[in-house]
């Protein structure tokens, strides 16, 4: 989504229900979201009031390392950059190389922020990758949405490769691994198959699984029986 004449950094309200699930930000409202300084995206529907801000895409720090390491409790292979800070610094997206060790590896943006994996996590354990996949089986508009979503992924991780990885790539008849794979690595526009990978994007550039996901955060559906 994009707001006409919206100056990067400056701040809209969008309100939705209150959160209803037991966890410590219950009863909090959605309010506070960001215009973003590239492409004038607003990451909006947050399912908690803080607002992320992109980050510029210089290496990390080495505190940023780490704090990325202890998010994921291992050292991250090819970090590159931190895509998605929260309010107070800490990285919530990073983004990774698309090869590392030699080999292609899809996945261009990673979810770290410990809260939002919690709830992520909690949400494929409740079966809503396959409850989403039905709305998707049933809607051709979700359907060119998500082809549209894989199709920019596709196109920001090419404006990312660096020319001896396309050199590496293309020596070894690799290329096609990347070429092939949208969101989450996958080959078929249409599945889903993790929902971290595409909230991780959706934090970057607002895509089709993730408003359906921030959705679900907000509203605690995946609390309901069916």
């Amino acid at each position: 989504m994009t707001v006409a004449g919206a100056a990067p950094g400056s701040m809209y309200s969008y309100r939705t229900s209150l959160l209803t699930y037991p966890d410590p930000w219950a009863g909090r409202h959605l309010t506070e979201c960001t215009v973003l300084p590239e492409g004038g995206w607003v990451n909006h529907s947050r399912w908690y009031d803080q607002t992320m801000q992109t980050a510029s895409e210089c290496a990390p720090t080495d505190e940023q390392c780490q704090q990325v390491t202890r998010l994921l409790g291992r050292r991250p292979r090819g970090l590159k950059a931190i895509s998605v800070l929260d309010p107070s610094g800490s990285p919530v997206v990073i983004r990774v190389a698309s090869v590392v060790d030699n080999k292609p590896f899809p996945t261009l943006y990673w979810l770290v922020d410990a809260a939002l994996c919690l709830q992520i996590d909690r949400l494929e354990a409740a079966g809503w990758i396959a409850r989403l996949q039905v709305r998707v089986d049933e809607s051709s508009d979700l359907q060119n949405e998500m082809a549209q979503d894989h199709a920019h992924y596709k196109h920001e991780r090419e404006r990312y490769l660096l020319p001896e990885e396309v050199l590496l790539l293309t020596s070894q008849n690799m290329r096609q691994a990347l070429d092939e794979r949208g969101i989450g690595g996958i080959t078929g526009k249409h599945r889903i198959r993790c929902l971290h990978t595409w909230y991780a994007a959706h934090l970057v550039t607002p895509n089709s699984i993730g408003r359906l996901v921030d959705q679900l955060l907000a509203e605690s559906e995946y609390l309901a029986p069916d």
